[in-house]
């Protein structure tokens, strides 16, 4: 699973090169197994010779998945079946709980700055972000600026998904001020003009179309009164940008700081899913709103991280850091500052935004 443009298709094209491949984006393939999903069948009966057969888009056809279930029944051992899909809300309608036990689910997501090495440049990042399809574009923000059209127009309004395209497309705009902010729910609804239900649907349909995530509170032995709303980010930094209005009121540093937040947060997203241990992400806010950025928990340890997009530290940026480790004295405390110099102050250590995104990979511990 993974959103449009971050290169699933062209993984599998890689990795399985003798691959039978399905793509349902293409018309004809799409009318031919919506009509017979059955035809899967007959296809895999009828290459005793392949291995491997993927299915690109497998939300577009959700009764495909009740095809694959009863092949892999039958114990098949030599057939392995490859499934991507750039939103799960057809797919959870369908049942995939039927290939539960039966397939390893995997996400994909933007570039992390490791993968890119020396071509990772953060203020490029912060602009166009890091979805694959855009970075390799030509014209990056030509891309960008039809990448959520290209959403709204196959996924929201062919799939029907919503009643009202436009009032989605009010939503989105709308809710782009809340990236990287504690999620008003009345607050979007108010914008938008519309019920808070209906608000509560949109942002469902943003998560199952993977456009979004939201990360809870961190409430594990708590000793203070904490808040109770999530947080909400966009996928990725560069398509929060194409859908966040900017007017002689809008203060390009809040927006730039909202953009910081959301990069890091969709690099800790990506190693937590890329890493395959146990971690989960979360915020940390008390009721008198002392607040921390991130704070990862799980079977590597405990991280608490702060974000600060300017150019030094101040004081006052550590008070939230210095507050968690009071309660919880076994994490380990990181400001990210759009500094030059790593610095250990008052015990926390303080390192280059940039410094900091290139070091998260995979097969290292986080920071």
């Amino acid at each position: 699973m993974g959103p449009r443009g971050t290169g699933k298709s062209l993984w599998t094209q890689q990795t399985y090169k003798q691959a039978i491949c399905l793509d349902l984006l293409q018309p004809d393939v799409f009318r031919t197994y919506s009509a017979h999903p059955e035809r899967l069948r007959a296809l895999v009966d009828g290459h005793p010779d392949k291995t491997v057969f993927v299915v690109d888009e497998v939300q577009k056809v959700p009764d495909l998945l009740s095809v694959v279930h009863g092949l892999i029944e039958e114990k098949r051992s030599r057939t392995q079946f490859v499934l991507t899909g750039s939103s799960a809300r057809k797919l959870k309608r369908a049942g995939v709980d039927l290939m539960a036990g039966r397939a390893v689910l995997t996400h994909l997501h933007p570039y992390m700055a490791a993968e890119l090495g020396e071509a990772f440049r953060l203020r490029s990042a912060l602009d166009i972000g890091l979805v694959p399809l855009v970075v390799g574009a030509a014209n990056p923000h030509e891309v960008l600026a039809s990448y959520c059209a290209l959403y709204l127009r196959e996924e929201v309004q062919m799939e029907g998904l919503v009643r009202n395209v436009g009032g989605f497309s009010r939503f989105l705009e709308a809710v782009s001020f809340s990236h990287a902010s504690v999620l008003n729910t009345s607050s979007v609804a108010r914008e938008c003009q519309v019920e808070r239900k209906t608000v509560e649907g949109y942002l469902d349909i943003l998560e199952d179309l993977l456009l979004a995530f939201r990360i809870p509170v961190f409430a594990k032995r708590a000793k203070r009164a904490l808040a109770v709303h999530a947080k909400l980010f966009l996928f990725d930094t560069g398509v929060f940008r194409s859908l966040r209005p900017r007017g002689p009121l809008d203060h390009p540093e809040e927006i730039d700081g909202q953009a910081l937040e959301g990069l890091v947060a969709q690099h800790l997203r990506a190693w937590i899913d890329y890493a395959k241990g146990s971690h989960q992400l979360y915020y940390w806010r008390t009721r008198s709103g002392v607040e921390i950025d991130f704070v990862v928990y799980g079977e590597g340890g405990i991280w608490a991280i702060e974000v600060k997009n300017s150019a030094r530290v101040k004081p006052e940026d550590l008070r939230g850091l210095n507050a968690f480790q009071q309660d919880y004295p076994e994490a380990q405390c990181v400001l990210l500052y759009r500094g030059d110099e790593t610095l250990k102050v008052n015990g926390i250590r303080c390192i280059p935004c940039e410094d900091a995104l290139r070091a998260i990979h995979p097969h290292r511990k986080l920071f």
